[in-house]
């Protein structure tokens, strides 16, 4: 089984940056790729950026370059840095890691892979 838990989602004015973070812990050694994903109010829950192993990176539109995803490999870890920051970027950002290995298409992963809880983000304007 593997838990994934996200930190730093907050409140930021519009302009603004914000570093999310995410570790996978237990049975993690097939993991080979992760991702984020983000659900805002009355919306559906819609890909953002993903990363595998390899350094492979895919970002969704919105992102328009304001977005870095990051990835340690070793650590199961993945980053996503937030910069220039809309109000229209508010929503739940959920990290999610699978052992496909795949960050292509618009929703690379799937809902048999490993997701969190989710860390709210917030952008006034």
């Amino acid at each position: 089984q593997v838990h994934l838990v996200e930190s730093g989602g907050g409140l930021v004015q519009a302009g603004g940056s914000l570093r999310l973070s995410c570790t996978a812990s237990g049975d993690i050694s097939r993991i080979n790729v992760m991702g984020w994903y983000r659900q805002a109010p009355g919306k559906e829950r819609g890909f953002v950026a993903a990363i595998n192993e390899g350094g492979a990176t895919n970002y969704r539109w919105f992102t328009k370059g304001r977005f870095t995803i990051s990835y340690d490999n070793v650590k199961k870890t993945v980053h996503l840095q937030m910069n220039s920051l809309e109000p229209e970027d508010t929503a739940v950002y959920f990290c999610a890691a699978g052992e496909h290995g795949t960050v292509a298409g618009h929703a690379p992963f799937r809902r048999e892979d490993y997701w969190g809880q989710g860390t709210q983000v917030t952008v006034s304007a």
